[in-house]
């Protein structure tokens, strides 16, 4: 009798201890993942900003946090739970790199948690986070110009090979020709460009030295998507 009621109290104790390391695992993974989020958002530059995906990178990081407390050093878990997720299918694509980079800092940090490693988890998110935000600052990576999307039209007649070449040379640092297609009937034809503008060039300064050679017909010069 005596050997089942300290049976039942190391089992209480024990039961005890887990809740605690779970609430604790779970507030820290989420107060490190909101801190996360706030980076995120001070730092993305891109054109298609989600709020669910902020609050993904949250739940995703607390969830992460209770799935170790629950694996902890059993096997049999660890590969029960692989089976389980394997069959969750994620279809909506990233727009930006940076952001898979961003879920993968959240679980990690949720990671770190649920094994119990606090100080680790709060020493490794502030230090990235500090990291992340010295590369916004100085705009690590970026190169001298700015992408754009350049479309011309000129006539069907016109022999368009080369013939700007000597002003994109002025005016860009790369270009290349992506599309070619009829319009209007056939009459016209329609050039695609991706371009990347030198600093201190006017869009207006290309537009008007490409109308001089393409007819004075339609010259567009589009924002290349930043998403990248």
């Amino acid at each position: 009798m005596d050997s089942l009621l300290e049976f039942f109290n190391q089992y209480d104790n024990t039961t005890r201890l887990t809740l605690v390391d779970g609430f604790l695992a779970v507030f820290l993974s989420f107060i490190l993942t909101v801190i996360i989020t706030q980076v995120y958002k001070l730092t993305y530059k891109g054109q298609r900003y989600s709020q669910s995906f902020v609050q993904t990178v949250i739940i995703m990081g607390v969830v992460v946090s209770l799935i170790m407390i629950v694996i902890g050093n059993n096997i049999a878990v660890a590969f029960g739970l692989v089976g389980a997720f394997s069959i969750i299918r994620f279809r909506s694509a990233m727009s930006d790199p940076k952001d898979i980079a961003f879920i993968f800092f959240g679980m990690a940090a949720g990671i770190a948690c649920g094994l119990g490693f606090y100080l680790l988890a709060v020493i490794f998110t502030f230090s990235l986070c500090v990291l992340i935000y010295i590369l916004y600052l100085f705009d690590y990576g970026k190169r001298g110009g700015e992408p754009r999307v350049l479309k011309i039209t000129v006539p069907e007649n016109l022999q368009y090979d080369g013939m700007f070449d000597d002003l994109f040379e002025q005016y860009f640092l790369s270009y290349s020709l992506t599309r070619v297609q009829t319009t209007n009937l056939g009459t016209m034809i329609s050039l695609e460009y991706e371009v990347e503008v030198k600093e201190g060039v006017k869009d207006k300064e290309v537009i008007d030295s490409v109308r001089e050679r393409n007819s004075n017909l339609n010259v567009a010069l589009n924002y290349a998507s930043t998403g990248y």
